[in-house]
């Protein structure tokens, strides 16, 4: 990292505080205890504010938390951070996706995607929703137990890739799986964060499946062509790009789109079998809202208990609960220096955690969120803010909701383990996972009143 030179503005300038011994052997003890970095994290937020830096050998970037550092990074300072990290893993996995573009390279790629990720596709993705969760649940037994995170990764890759691929990922999911795993493991933290040269790793067998089934896909599209609705047809259809650059976007959305929803599904579970009560209430609204048919685009605004639900695990377990950018410039945040090339990172999960902004910050409460109580701006961005906002999170807001809604509709769970924690991969995890007894509802359902 070049530093420059202070100037006689930087000598007013506070730098941004470390933590020392004491504060260092504290957290240490609590990422012990929890086996969670977040909650060393929150260790440092509590005692040094919210500007701080993270003082590991080779890894020491500047933190940023709350909503004030949100609105900096998203909106005010867009133009003097760059997204790009050259050399790192999640640069060598989605090359040129639309999530590593910086300036006119990533505004021209969103152009072409927005439109199959507008609010107005989403009524037609609804019937793909319910079909593919009945597909992976039909496979689920009265008495038996399974692993929601595993479950929810394999409905939420058959949902994105019928619907935002046209394709039919089924007859490929065992023979891709862990070539999917691998990319999600790829892009998470690991020893490159401290050892440089550890980043370039180099693609493995699996991960070239994964790069062989895109090209694959997209041949077979270019081959026969058809409507350009979904994000695929879009891609193909415009001819600035190459397949290499198609490649990029599906892998982007493949891997990051479907790890999100995968967490989010998981920890809402989680959550709802963690609180018998919450778990009923929104069973007993989806019974009233759908009764017992399938799921309509026109039936989620009423779920609107589940949709808190929802909110309310995204607030306490956010997927993706970092944003990591690069100075282009020095800058300034609160009167604190921050010199260009310096890493600057956002804690999602320290602001929705935020005590100054949230009541019982750490306690589930989805009522936080129903009868108009708006979150203040920029402390609760689960899918970011701004004009680089989550380009996928209309889709993953209505995908959440039909698939939770499905599942509570046709099925009893219960969780077996409350000791999950949570782990900092590409996405926030619960681990060792979410195991629930499932158990087919035989009760009447009601219908919904006329």
């Amino acid at each position: 990292m070049t530093e420059h030179p202070p100037t006689t503005q930087h000598h007013i300038l506070k730098s941004a505080p470390k933590p020392g011994r004491e504060i260092g052997l504290i957290a240490l003890k609590r990422m012990l205890q929890t086996r969670s970095p977040m909650d060393a994290l929150a260790v440092f937020h509590q005692e040094l504010g919210d500007v701080f830096r993270i003082t590991f050998p080779g890894f020491n970037p500047i933190m940023l938390v709350g909503p004030e550092a949100a609105r900096f990074l998203l909106v005010e300072s867009r133009d003097d951070m760059r997204w790009r990290m050259e050399g790192e893993p999640i640069a060598l996995l989605l090359r040129h996706g639309v999530l590593m573009e910086d300036g006119d390279s990533h505004d021209a790629l969103r152009r072409v995607m927005n439109p199959a990720l507008h609010r107005r596709m989403l009524t037609q993705y609804v019937e793909t929703m319910v079909k593919r969760t009945d597909e992976i649940t039909a496979h689920w037994h009265t008495g038996a137990t399974y692993d929601m995170l595993i479950e929810a990764r394999k409905i939420a890759l058959l949902i994105l890739t019928d619907s935002l691929f046209n394709v039919d990922f089924s007859p490929e999911m065992a023979r891709l799986w862990a070539g999917v795993l691998r990319a999600v493991k790829y892009i998470s933290p690991g020893l490159w964060v401290v050892w440089r040269g550890f980043a370039p790793m180099g693609y493995n067998r699996k991960l070239r499946e994964i790069d062989t089934y895109l090209f694959q896909i997209i041949a077979e599209r270019r081959k026969f062509p058809g409507g350009d609705d979904d994000l695929l047809g879009a891609l193909v259809h415009d001819s600035a790009l190459t397949d290499s650059l198609i490649r990029d976007q599906l892998m982007t959305m493949l891997i990051a789109g479907h790890d999100t929803s995968t967490a989010n599904l998981a920890w809402t579970l989680y959550l709802l079998g963690k609180h018998p009560d919450a778990m009923q209430r929104a069973r007993e609204e989806v019974q009233t809202v759908i009764g017992d048919g399938e799921p309509q685009f026109e039936h989620l605004r009423d779920l609107t208990y589940l949709g808190a639900v929802i909110d309310e695990s995204l607030r306490l377990y956010p997927p993706i609960h970092l944003g990591s950018r690069f100075a282009a410039r020095d800058l300034d945040f609160n009167g604190f220096h921050i010199p260009a090339e310096m890493r600057v990172l956002y804690s999602i999960y320290l602001t929705h955690r935020h005590p100054d902004y949230w009541s019982e910050p750490d306690a589930f409460k989805p009522e936080r969120f129903i009868d108009n109580h708006r979150p203040e701006p920029y402390t609760f961005i689960p899918f970011g803010g701004g004009p680089r906002n989550c380009i996928g999170g209309a889709f993953a807001q209505v995908e959440a909701k039909v698939v939770l809604a499905r599942i509570l509709q046709r099925y009893d769970l219960r969780l077996l383990q409350n000791d999950v924690r949570v782990h900092m991969g590409a996405t926030l995890e619960p681990r060792p996972g979410v195991k629930m007894r499932v158990k087919k509802q035989t009760h009447k359902i009601l219908t919904k009143p006329l």
